[in-house]
């Protein structure tokens, strides 16, 4: 059941788009939702107009069976989800999608030591202006390179001394807007790279509109670039931990529940809708703790 076919009609395709649109999702989600529906339509080998109930039983059996995770799988049956119920109002074909319930992890933290070498071995003052910032305030990579100006100080702050610690994060994941802590060492190197971004894309854009870290063609650079330069650091600093970019995050929320900080003020720091979201990282700081107790008492002995 894996033959590859046409995805699905343009007409169905302009219909869920302008469903989606009404709905106000946003161009990731809506994006997820067609990837997920051209999957179904190229697995189905027809459109997904004419799927039947067994039909969705049997392509959820094939995502299982051909080793996609949990969460693209349930990724994928959110967007076929919205196909069925909202574009097609096929409920009997929605009510046949089931969700898988993630396991729960524990989320990999860094060491304050090693955070330290990560950001001396970035491999540029970009790169450590970047991952600075995702460490320092708790950013998600989208959330850094799409920053500008305007959204940490008035353009003018970042030439000169001035007194600044909060960074405005503007419609972040689930459209949220949060402000964070901008830490006074952070706001020195953003004033270096200030004076050394390139210009060349600043033409015609008003100060506070200016990308923090432009990419081609006027746009900011992507998160795939950010990650390919925590790589590379991770790898100059002999860090053999599975991490990710995502890991800096983590770990900046962890140090901070360490440090004794309020769970509600990390929760309104990282922007998560649940406090359960952000209780996941009382189990990496508590370990930490129990680490360290244990070393401090063999030491002792």
């Amino acid at each position: 059941m894996t033959n590859q076919h046409p995805a699905p009609a343009a007409p169905l395709r302009a219909r869920m788009i302008a469903d989606m649109s009404a709905r106000n999702l946003g161009p990731a989600s809506q994006t997820s939702h067609l990837r997920a529906c051209k999957r179904f339509a190229s697995w189905l080998g027809r459109s997904p107009e004419t799927a039947s109930p067994d039909d969705v039983k049997h392509f959820q059996l094939h995502l299982i069976e051909s080793g996609t995770s949990i969460c693209t799988r349930n990724q994928t049956m959110t967007g076929v989800m919205f196909l069925f119920r909202v574009t097609l109002r096929r409920h009997d074909l929605a009510a046949e999608v089931f969700h898988l319930k993630k396991p729960v992890k524990v989320p990999v933290a860094l060491s304050r030591n090693e955070v330290r070498r990560i950001l001396a071995m970035a491999p540029c003052l970009k790169a450590r202006v970047m991952l600075s910032l995702a460490y320092g305030c708790g950013l998600r990579a989208s959330e850094v390179v799409r920053l500008k100006a305007g959204d940490i100080v008035p353009e003018a702050r970042l030439r000169h001394d001035g007194e600044q610690d909060i960074i405005r994060i503007v419609q972040s994941k689930g459209r949220k807007d949060r402000n964070v802590m901008l830490p006074v060492d952070i706001l020195s190197l953003l004033r270096v790279w200030w004076t050394e971004r390139p210009t060349v894309n600043d033409r015609g854009v008003s100060g506070p509109d200016r990308a923090l870290f432009p990419g081609y063609c006027g746009r900011h650079l992507s998160a795939r670039q950010i990650s390919r330069l925590f790589k590379q650091a991770v790898l100059a600093a002999g860090i053999t931990k599975p991490v990710t970019l995502h890991t800096l995050r983590h770990s900046f929320a962890t140090h901070l529940l360490e440090r004794g900080v309020d769970i509600r003020i990390i929760q309104a720091l990282l922007g998560h809708a649940k406090l359960t979201t952000t209780a996941h990282y009382a189990c990496v700081a508590t370990t930490a703790r129990q680490a360290i107790a244990q070393q401090s008492a063999e030491r002792g002995a």
